[in-house]
């Protein structure tokens, strides 16, 4: 993934269980940039973190492509 390079200060993460699932978004603050993920409230915390941050530097990534 063409975003993994890039390096992240500070995300500030929000978690949310929704039933079965968590809801979790990722915020990059010096940007204001948002990203949402959902998975399984069964997964790890970390796992979760992990797919929010690469999503987050997908994001990023892109936005500086454009």
């Amino acid at each position: 993934m063409a975003g993994q390079d890039l390096k992240l200060d500070e995300v500030i993460f929000e978690f949310r269980r929704i039933g079965n699932s968590v809801k979790v978004s990722a915020i990059e603050p010096v940007t204001n940039t948002e990203v949402s993920i959902v998975g399984p409230a069964t997964a790890g915390e970390q796992v979760l973190k992990v797919t929010a941050v690469r999503k987050l530097q997908y994001v990023l990534a892109r936005r500086q492509t454009s």
